[in-house]
């Protein structure tokens, strides 16, 4: 095939980020690289070290679904693959293969039945000689040589099922000859008795009349994934990519991908799920969405750590049922995230996964992990390059060596969608990717629920601060108004205060927030506050660094017409 001939693409490695602590890289065994951001303990072991010391690479990148801007093989194998769907189609192989029915009671004995007979009719069939039966002749042998004192004729041979009468002596014949004959008269008696015996009688068969059954042409096998019919417009392209790249172009594969994915989809009744009700809104504590990334893809958060509420965790685990309530809960909850997306060749067609691995669930509690490997075998197999990457925050260093070791069961591809970050570096990586407007406050950014002073709308400015120094922000303005803002620095350990200056000679400096100190302790994560000016000014914010290390500052704000 044309994509055999193709020298295969180089793919981006997974991303660790280094901490800043460790200065020396060395490159581990596995050919993927990961760079892992955080501070590593330093009581690390040297296996662990050496797992997090990666070379970093390119992070991964996600290519075009424009079938006319793609390389000639891909193309090719985007048409090799709609004829086999095309066919597949028309011979309804989508369709679940049908189980072996097993056959009835009354059948079975009929073919024990019948195999007895055959059995039987082999028995008495001779295949080179002729078993003896019991009508079987017995023959005395001829004398070799007559004399001329024997005048008497040869014993007569006899058989069980006539006796056969001395012949009387003739002069007139010869004894030899006389012999022969009735040698061969016994001979033919024996054949005919045989015959009689083996041979069964025959039995006219009669051929049943010929009916000739007109059967109506079979309509092609209508097939859709996700609502959108296989091999009906663009859109058709977009999913078709998505199969062939998770099986490296490879045509026969990805085939067979989408087939058991329809299979799947088939059996699971997932078109159906979508208007299940399945209750309990505790599930969306550990599973939410939550804002866009840089890109405009969907954001998904994977809260683990909330299973170590006991109450949540035996709603969700104590029974089988319960649990496989919670695993149609979340194939439910990722179809109608990929039903949001337009399919689009232009489009956004995958989204972001944010893994929260602080306080997840260890090996005690051992079906949290059945149901998340479940989930992800069921992800693998049926929802191929729908996560764009997977970005695992507050991850501890023995974590980062389990999964340095799990992933090298993984593609470079799939491994270059990965990147890891201990707590201390968890704000600094997801605004890597995703707008601090856009990530939730408890990971670092700005973003509330139900918030109405400040939406994603609003964008937030990033500011570095220096090791022991200052840095002001200033408003300044000419009538009466009102301003509001909301700041954060990363780390915190910074002295926050806010004051406004007057315009006019001799006016009194107003302090709207006394310098203090702001410590990671405390309980409201962002700052918000606001000033009505009532003269000509400016409104002054100062954060003083006076730690050893830089600072991240956050801030936003907006003016309100006064009333």
């Amino acid at each position: 095939m044309a994509e055999e001939t193709q020298k295969p693409e180089t793919v981006p490695q997974a991303e660790v980020v280094v901490p800043e602590a460790e200065k020396e890289v060395s490159t581990p065994p596995a050919a993927a690289a990961v760079v892992v951001e955080g501070e590593a303990e330093k009581a690390v072991d040297a296996e662990v070290a050496d797992a997090e010391k990666i070379v970093e690479q390119p992070s991964f990148k996600e290519e075009t679904n424009v079938v006319s801007e793609l390389p000639e093989f891909q193309r090719k194998a985007i048409e090799e693959l709609k004829k086999l769907i095309q066919d597949a189609c028309a011979k309804h192989e989508f369709s679940s293969p049908p189980t072996p029915s097993s056959p009835s009671p009354a059948a079975k004995e009929e073919e024990k039945t019948e195999e007895v007979v055959v059995e039987e009719e082999k028995e008495q069939t001779p295949a080179t000689e002729v078993a003896p039966s019991p009508t079987h002749v017995v023959a005395a042998e001829p004398p070799a040589a007559t004399t001329e004192e024997e005048q008497t004729p040869p014993p007569v041979v006899e058989t069980k099922a006539e006796e056969v009468a001395p012949a009387p002596a003739a002069t007139e014949i010869p004894v030899a000859a006389e012999a022969g004959k009735e040698e061969e008269k016994t001979v033919e008696t024996i054949k005919e008795t045989i015959v009689e015996e083996i041979t069964p009688p025959t039995v006219e068969e009669t051929t049943p009349p010929t009916v000739e059954v007109v059967t109506p042409p079979v309509e092609p096998e209508e097939v859709s994934i996700w609502g959108i019919p296989l091999l009906a417009d663009e859109r058709t392209d977009v999913i078709l990519l998505k199969f062939l790249r998770a099986r490296d172009f490879k045509v026969k594969e990805a085939f067979t991908m989408i087939r058991n994915t329809v299979r799947w989809r088939k059996e699971f009744d997932v078109d159906n799920l979508l208007d299940e009700d399945l209750g309990n809104e505790e599930y969306s504590k550990v599973l939410f969405t939550h804002g866009f990334d840089k890109e405009g893809r969907i954001v998904c958060y994977n809260v683990f750590g909330e299973f170590q509420n006991k109450e949540l965790y035996q709603n969700t685990f104590a029974d089988a049922e319960k649990r496989k309530k919670f695993l149609k809960w979340l194939i439910q909850f990722l179809e109608k995230i990929i039903r949001d997306l337009d399919f689009n060749p232009k489009g956004i067609n995958s989204i972001v996964l944010v893994n929260d691995l602080k306080n997840s669930p260890g090996y005690g509690k051992r079906d949290v992990s059945k149901i998340i490997d479940k989930f992800l075998v069921i992800l693998q197999d049926n929802y191929p390059e729908f996560v764009a990457r997977q970005l695992c925050i507050n991850t501890s260093w023995w974590y980062v060596a389990y999964y340095w070791i799990y992933l090298t069961v993984f593609t470079p591809r799939s491994k270059s969608k990965f990147v890891f970050a201990s707590p201390s570096k968890t704000p600094e990586t997801l605004f890597k990717y995703i707008a601090p407007e856009h990530v939730p406050v408890q990971y670092g950014g700005h973003s509330k629920i139900g918030e109405n002073e400040f939406s994603s709308a609003d964008p937030v400015t990033e500011v570095i601060i220096k090791p022991g120094t200052k840095h002001p922000i200033e408003f300044a303005f000419s009538e009466a108004t009102e301003l509001v803002w909301e700041l954060r620095v990363i780390g915190w350990d910074v002295n926050y205060g806010a004051e406004f200056l007057p315009e006019k000679e001799g006016g009194y400096t107003l302090n709207i927030s006394k310098p203090k100190k702001i410590t990671l302790s405390i309980d409201e994560p962002v700052i918000s506050d606001s000033f009505k000016v009532t003269e000509a000014g400016k409104v002054v914010i100062t954060i003083d660094n006076q730690s050893s290390k830089k600072k991240k500052l956050l801030y936003r704000s907006k003016v309100k017409v006064s009333e």
